[in-house]
Protein backbone atom coordinates (compact mmCIF):
# COMPACT_ATOMS: atom_id res chain seq x y z
CA UNK A 1 0.00 0.00 0.00
CA UNK A 2 3.07 2.28 0.40
CA UNK A 3 3.71 1.80 -2.91
CA UNK A 4 0.63 2.87 -3.67
CA UNK A 5 0.16 5.54 -2.04
CA UNK A 6 4.46 6.38 -3.39
CA UNK A 7 3.39 5.69 -7.34
CA UNK A 8 0.34 7.85 -7.13
CA UNK A 9 1.79 10.60 -5.62
CA UNK A 10 4.49 10.71 -8.28
CA UNK A 11 2.71 10.36 -11.40
CA UNK A 12 -0.19 12.03 -10.36
CA UNK A 13 -3.42 10.08 -10.88
CA UNK A 14 -6.40 10.21 -8.29
CA UNK A 15 -7.21 6.62 -6.56
CA UNK A 16 -10.79 5.94 -6.51
CA UNK A 17 -11.11 2.09 -5.13
CA UNK A 18 -9.00 -0.57 -4.71
CA UNK A 19 -8.56 -4.49 -3.65
CA UNK A 20 -5.35 -6.20 -3.28
CA UNK A 21 -5.69 -9.89 -3.89
CA UNK A 22 -2.79 -12.72 -3.61
CA UNK A 23 -1.91 -12.66 -7.13
CA UNK A 24 -3.60 -9.22 -9.12
CA UNK A 25 -4.50 -5.73 -8.10
CA UNK A 26 -7.84 -4.17 -8.77
CA UNK A 27 -7.42 -0.10 -9.24
CA UNK A 28 -10.16 2.54 -10.08
CA UNK A 29 -7.68 5.18 -11.08
CA UNK A 30 -8.10 8.44 -13.10
CA UNK A 31 -5.82 9.01 -15.52
CA UNK A 32 -2.00 10.40 -14.77
CA UNK A 33 -0.74 13.87 -15.69
CA UNK A 34 2.06 12.23 -17.62
CA UNK A 35 1.92 8.22 -18.16
CA UNK A 36 -0.14 6.44 -19.57
CA UNK A 37 -1.99 4.06 -16.90
CA UNK A 38 -0.54 0.83 -18.50
CA UNK A 39 2.85 2.62 -17.75
CA UNK A 40 2.21 3.70 -14.21
CA UNK A 41 1.20 -0.57 -13.37
CA UNK A 42 4.00 -1.41 -14.76
CA UNK A 43 6.10 0.60 -12.60
CA UNK A 44 4.06 -0.22 -9.73
CA UNK A 45 4.23 -3.98 -10.29
CA UNK A 46 8.28 -3.42 -11.26
CA UNK A 47 8.28 -1.76 -7.38
CA UNK A 48 6.39 -3.89 -5.84
CA UNK A 49 8.05 -7.37 -7.18
CA UNK A 50 11.78 -5.66 -6.29
CA UNK A 51 10.68 -4.73 -2.71
CA UNK A 52 9.19 -8.62 -2.44
CA UNK A 53 12.40 -9.92 -3.84
CA UNK A 54 14.27 -8.16 -1.67
CA UNK A 55 18.13 -8.91 -1.33
CA UNK A 56 17.19 -12.04 -2.96
CA UNK A 57 16.97 -10.84 -6.82
CA UNK A 58 17.52 -12.96 -9.94
CA UNK A 59 19.20 -11.33 -12.52
CA UNK A 60 17.56 -13.91 -15.30
CA UNK A 61 14.81 -11.60 -15.69
CA UNK A 62 12.19 -14.10 -14.40
CA UNK A 63 9.12 -13.09 -12.49
CA UNK A 64 9.72 -13.73 -8.61
CA UNK A 65 7.65 -16.54 -7.59
CA UNK A 66 6.20 -17.33 -4.54
CA UNK A 67 4.38 -20.17 -2.47
CA UNK A 68 0.71 -18.99 -1.52
CA UNK A 69 -0.93 -21.49 1.16
CA UNK A 70 -3.60 -21.98 -1.26
CA UNK A 71 -1.85 -23.36 -3.89
CA UNK A 72 -0.43 -26.65 -2.07
CA UNK A 73 3.31 -25.46 -2.66
CA UNK A 74 2.81 -24.76 -5.98
CA UNK A 75 5.04 -21.80 -6.76
CA UNK A 76 2.94 -19.24 -8.96
CA UNK A 77 4.19 -15.66 -10.36
CA UNK A 78 3.58 -12.95 -8.03
CA UNK A 79 1.36 -11.06 -10.38
CA UNK A 80 -0.32 -11.94 -13.35
CA UNK A 81 0.88 -11.06 -17.35
CA UNK A 82 -1.03 -8.59 -18.01
CA UNK A 83 -4.02 -6.37 -17.05
CA UNK A 84 -7.09 -5.79 -18.48
CA UNK A 85 -8.22 -1.53 -18.88
CA UNK A 86 -12.00 -0.83 -18.53
CA UNK A 87 -12.68 3.35 -19.49
CA UNK A 88 -15.37 4.60 -16.91
CA UNK A 89 -17.42 7.39 -18.17
CA UNK A 90 -20.34 7.27 -15.54
CA UNK A 91 -21.42 7.66 -12.21
CA UNK A 92 -23.31 3.99 -12.32
CA UNK A 93 -20.82 2.26 -14.32
CA UNK A 94 -18.11 3.34 -11.60
CA UNK A 95 -20.14 2.20 -8.68
CA UNK A 96 -20.50 -1.08 -10.47
CA UNK A 97 -16.65 -1.59 -11.15
CA UNK A 98 -16.31 -0.70 -7.60
CA UNK A 99 -18.66 -3.31 -6.53
CA UNK A 100 -17.22 -6.18 -9.01
CA UNK A 101 -13.98 -5.20 -7.31
CA UNK A 102 -15.20 -5.29 -3.45
CA UNK A 103 -16.97 -8.77 -4.54
CA UNK A 104 -13.85 -10.47 -5.78
CA UNK A 105 -12.41 -11.58 -2.51
CA UNK A 106 -15.52 -12.69 -1.85
CA UNK A 107 -15.94 -14.48 -5.27
CA UNK A 108 -12.34 -16.00 -4.68
CA UNK A 109 -13.35 -17.63 -1.35
CA UNK A 110 -10.78 -15.16 1.10
CA UNK A 111 -13.49 -14.23 2.93
CA UNK A 112 -17.66 -14.47 3.77
CA UNK A 113 -18.08 -10.81 2.95
CA UNK A 114 -16.57 -7.28 1.24
CA UNK A 115 -16.22 -6.04 4.32
CA UNK A 116 -13.54 -9.01 6.13
CA UNK A 117 -11.52 -8.34 3.41
CA UNK A 118 -8.70 -5.38 4.70
CA UNK A 119 -6.81 -4.64 1.75
CA UNK A 120 -9.70 -2.94 -0.10
CA UNK A 121 -11.79 0.63 -0.81
CA UNK A 122 -14.79 -1.13 0.88
CA UNK A 123 -14.59 0.32 4.07
CA UNK A 124 -14.39 3.73 2.56
CA UNK A 125 -17.26 3.22 0.71
CA UNK A 126 -19.26 1.36 3.29
CA UNK A 127 -18.77 3.43 6.38
CA UNK A 128 -16.46 6.50 5.35
CA UNK A 129 -13.38 4.97 7.16
CA UNK A 130 -9.84 5.64 5.76
CA UNK A 131 -8.87 2.25 5.38
CA UNK A 132 -5.16 1.12 4.31
CA UNK A 133 -4.85 3.90 1.55
CA UNK A 134 -6.87 7.34 1.56
CA UNK A 135 -9.45 7.09 -1.86
CA UNK A 136 -10.41 10.22 -3.85
CA UNK A 137 -13.45 11.12 -4.00
CA UNK A 138 -14.82 11.66 -7.71
CA UNK A 139 -18.27 13.13 -8.71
Amino acid sequence: MKILGEVRARHEFLLVGYVVMPEHVHLLISEPKRLTPSRVLQILKQRVSRTMRGRHRKTSGQQLRLKFPEGEGELRGFWQRRFYDFNVYTGGKMREKLEYMHANPVKSKLVRRPQDWPWSSHSFYASGETGLISIDLVD
